[in-house]
């Protein structure tokens, strides 16, 4: 039974769908660079993101998520490179994209950097007619989407300083078809806009605040909002909630093991009716970053 439910909302909302989504995540504060190539080199130091998130526990085919980056500043420059991979399974299908990043800094004032991003991306889609309802298997409009090639660009500006950040992006300005035939797409993928920030506020030389949000609009599905709220405890641990719109409710747990190196945990709750037939998503990531000799991180940014 939870099969065919997941097998029916897959053919609704991805295989026939006319606003397929990028894959989401609620740690998306440490994750910037997926959605907004600005991001590239904006930490300072070479910084390497690797995620791993498992979606709607419990139920066949549900989505799971594998990401990779790297970023870095160019020395003695205003420019920042990334490079990033990024795996998503949903059921039937399996998408491999591939991105790189580069980014342009100004400083605006003492305070205040503003970054400007290109992103080009490769992207490889990939269907299993086999996975699919029986009556579904031999049809022809399904058989030629194995490793279907498809290149794309996007941009984003970035502001931020220590304590604030606001960005906007859009990853891909091109809308994607894998089969399109009379206005019947079997995958089509429209421009998502990403909108972010996040603020930190010191409570107490041990203690800081920081709420963020993250906005997606993407024409044709409903609006995603995430908003949260994390506490960094004596420059170390992390514990902290998030909301996402009429979606889920997360817990979020971070620990700053050295100075360069940081792991982090999340998990969703679903607050619809597909709580009843899974027991939650769970994330988990891992950050590593290299100093220089004579660089000492004085307080982290946890963003």
């Amino acid at each position: 039974m939870r099969t065919k439910i997941l097998y029916f909302a897959l053919m609704l909302i991805g295989l026939v769908s006319y606003a397929q989504q990028d894959a989401q995540y609620t740690q998306y504060m440490y994750n910037t660079i997926n959605a907004n190539p600005a991001y590239a080199g904006s930490r300072g130091v070479l910084s390497i993101f690797g995620l791993y998130r498992t979606q709607w526990v419990g139920l066949d085919g549900a989505p799971q998520t594998g990401a990779f980056s790297v970023n870095s500043p160019i020395a003695n420059s205003n420019l920042g490179v990334g490079l990033s991979f990024v795996n998503d399974r949903i059921g039937p299908t399996n998408e491999n994209t591939i991105s790189a990043d580069l980014s342009y800094t100004i400083r605006t004032s003492e305070t205040y950097k503003l970054s400007f991003g290109v992103k080009g991306t490769a992207n490889l889609f990939n269907l299993d007619p086999s996975k699919l309802n029986p009556q579904h298997t031999n049809d022809p409009l399904l058989q030629d989407l194995n490793n279907d090639l498809s290149p794309n660009v996007g941009a984003g500006v970035y502001l931020h300083s220590d304590k604030l950040y606001l960005g906007a992006s859009v990853p891909n300005f091109f809308e994607t078809k894998r089969y399109d035939d009379n206005d019947v797409a079997v995958y089509k993928e429209r421009m998502n806009m990403y909108f972010i920030g996040g603020y930190v506020f010191d409570l107490s030389p041990s203690l800081k605040f920081k709420p963020a949000f993250l906005t997606k609009l993407v024409e044709g599905a409903p609006l995603q909002l995430d908003v949260s709220g994390n506490f960094l405890i004596n420059e170390r641990l992390v514990l902290g909630a998030a909301w996402r719109w009429d979606a889920a409710v997360s817990a979020m747990a971070g620990f700053q093991i050295t100075d360069g190196l940081f792991i982090g945990y999340g998990y969703d709750l679903e607050t619809t009716k597909l709580a009843n037939y899974n027991s939650g998503s769970h994330e988990i990531f891992l950050r590593f970053e290299l100093f220089k000799k004579q660089e000492k991180i004085v307080s982290p940014r946890f963003f």
